[in-house]
């Protein structure tokens, strides 16, 4: 099977899995392969935790699972160190955050404190405990739940913590005929739950990601990036609004976007795929404006030159 083909047959095997996926599936590989992590948002029931699963369970590595609590700390994420008395020394307990893949579900429910914990892993892929930086293993991504933020016993996710996240994809109720088939597709398997073997490797991924980093940008795209980050900017009402991470972001995925339509080159369209993904939940608007019209209007109003 050659490269592009099980990319194909993993993205297919995400959507067979959980009906109705097409679009947060694409957006989930164009994480992976950008190096990127991932935050999907949307009800309690509608398949996020599912999805972050399959396409653990289809590649290789290490996958850890971080059921997000209010009573969680810092330490159930990142380890510990643990005294022996028998030798009097401290042994380093690693915590879940030592994985090539973390699903951090419903990480809204728990305190800001504690999500900030995840900020140095995902930015630099290493943690620092007790004054000593340990790095983490590559690949190495973060695939996070978020429940609606009006559900009770929710906390706002903090801005930088947000910043991280490459890529904001939202999962909503399928449509009448595909709940029908997803009602039939679990009475057929009378209630178990399908094995997946993996399809890529770590290396595998690796050599993905850099496949993805050597995808060409033009002058004029990366002016076009720039203008569409510009626009967004003033119809905010604010310079902060997006980061320079955001644009560098938008870059990433579009390469990545770009890969998997089988590209050698990053073509406008691609840009336009990805964009209201990577700008969503880095965008806020001072007016109290509505974040998609914003993003819809910086598209329309923004050409390339």
């Amino acid at each position: 099977m050659t490269s592009a083909e099980k990319l194909k047959h993993l993205h297919q095997r995400l959507t067979t899995t959980v009906l109705g996926s097409h679009q947060p599936a694409t957006l989930l590989l164009v994480a992976l392969l950008a190096k990127g992590h991932a935050l999907i948002e949307g009800a309690p029931g509608i398949g996020k935790t599912s999805l972050a699963q399959t396409l653990a369970e289809s590649i290789g590595g290490v996958f850890k699972r971080i059921q997000f609590t209010p009573d969680l700390l810092p330490s159930d994420i990142l380890g510990y160190h643990l005294y022996r008395q028998h030798n009097g020394d401290f042994d380093f307990v690693q915590g879940p955050i030592f994985a090539n893949m973390l699903l951090a579900d419903e990480i809204n429910r728990t305190s800001p404190r504690v999500q900030s914990a995840l900020l140095e892993a995902m930015n630099e892929g290493q943690v620092t405990i007790d004054g000593a930086t340990r790095k983490l293993e590559e690949p190495f991504l973060v695939i996070a739940t978020q429940n609606d933020t009006t559900s009770t016993g929710t906390f706002p996710l903090p801005e930088p913590q947000l910043d991280r996240f490459l890529l904001s994809i939202p999962m909503e109720l399928p449509e009448r005929s595909i709940q029908e088939s997803i009602l039939l597709q679990h009475a057929s398997q009378n209630g178990m739950k399908p094995h997946h073997d993996a399809i890529l490797s770590t290396d595998e991924i690796l050599a993905f990601q850099e496949m993805t980093s050597q995808i060409h940008v033009s002058e004029q795209l990366a002016a076009y990036i720039v203008a569409l980050c510009e626009q967004v900017r003033r119809l905010a009402g604010g310079d902060h609004t997006v980061s320079v991470r955001g644009s560098l972001c938008l870059l990433r995925a579009s390469q990545a976007r770009a890969l998997l339509d089988g590209q050698g080159h990053v073509l406008p369209d691609h840009v336009q795929d990805v964009f209201t993904h990577v700008m969503r939940h880095r965008v806020t608007c001072e007016d109290g404006g509505d974040v998609e019209n914003v993003l819809q209007t910086a598209l329309e109003q923004t050409a390339m030159a």
